[in-house]
């Protein structure tokens, strides 16, 4: 669809990308964690919030079930949503980014088309997929929402790993194994890799 004629974006009159990092002191950068449901991604990032703060980094985080109580709360979980829902959380990390943040995405984002939608709409300069690993098993045991419980029950249609697939990463950035290791381990493993790729020296 052709945009509207009478749409003008200002991006050329406001200050720029370098102004905002400069001011920041920081390089923005998306962190797009993906994995099952259960698999640590919202733990993960909060602790990854907290030690970017202790290293004087700005970052926000962006997680699924937040962003679908408000900007995505029309979207389902058909094909179509799943699809769109990436598109705009792309769009709004994009935003962040270029103002300097390090953005840190959870989503599950299940299949390879939607993280090439996602890297597409950032950028893959600024895209750092992250691959949170841990079994279905596990994913399972822990349970925290009973998702699993419903799905496997057929409350729940369309659920990534159990009646809908989940497509794992061939190449990520890095991989994070999460089975037997706390928080404070994968966290400051995940800190260790993207801590020299915001700093700027």
């Amino acid at each position: 669809m052709p945009s509207p004629t009478h749409i003008h974006p200002v991006f050329d009159r406001l200050l720029q990308r370098s102004d905002k990092e400069a001011l920041l002191g920081q390089r923005g950068l998306v962190v797009w964690m993906t994995g099952l449901s259960g698999s640590g991604k919202s733990t993960i990032a909060g602790e990854l919030e907290r030690l970017l703060h202790a290293s004087q980094v700005y970052s926000i985080v962006l997680d699924g079930d937040n962003v679908r109580t408000g900007i995505n709360s029309n979207l389902g979980f058909s094909e179509a949503d799943r699809t769109e829902n990436i598109r705009r959380i792309a769009e709004v990390a994009r935003l962040f980014v270029q103002n300097g943040a390090v953005v840190i995405c959870c989503f599950v984002s299940p299949t390879i088309a939607l993280r090439e939608q996602a890297r597409a709409i950032i950028g893959a300069d600024d895209f750092i997929e992250v691959f949170i690993d841990t079994p279905l098993a596990e994913c399972e045991r822990r349970d925290v929402k009973g998702l699993y419980a419903k799905a496997r029950a057929g409350e729940v249609k369309d659920f990534t790993g159990i009646s809908a697939p989940f497509e794992t990463p061939t190449a990520p950035a890095i991989r994070i194994a999460t089975q037997g290791r706390s928080e404070g381990e994968t966290a400051n493993e995940l800190l260790n890799f993207i801590l020299p790729r915001v700093t700027r020296t």
